[in-house]
């Protein structure tokens, strides 16, 4: 059975609520957000962090529009299959890599903790 984009945004904010308290209590001026598709010239991209992490924000950052973390439906379904329990876990994994990308992890340190 397909997932439906309905259930897809469900699974992204259990994925949310399954966060530490600390790190959902540390996050700050980001939201969240399911598109369908990626940009064109990144077909492959499961989520996508937009922003200003955490680690570079100086005194002066203030009034500025939220950083994003982006989720892409039909990437992560494409990985994961209609199995919902395959797509929840996709989900976790994506909203956990950008999130330690809204913390200031980048990729190379992100691989090194083997959460790529």
């Amino acid at each position: 059975m397909a997932i439906t984009r309905e259930r897809f945004e469900e699974l992204v904010a259990e994925a949310l609520d399954g966060l530490p308290d600390w790190v959902r209590d540390a996050m700050d001026n980001v939201e969240v957000l399911v598109e369908d598709l990626p940009p064109p010239e990144e077909r492959d991209l499961l989520g996508l962090y937009h922003g200003v992490p955490l680690t570079e924000r100086g005194g002066g950052y203030t009034w500025v529009a939220p950083d994003t973390i982006t989720l892409f439906r039909a990437t992560i379904m494409a990985v994961a299959g209609h199995d919902e329990a395959r797509v929840r876990e996709e989900i976790r994994r994506t909203v956990v890599h950008e999130v330690a990308h809204h913390f200031g992890i980048d990729d190379e340190r992100l691989e090194e903790f083997g959460a790529s």
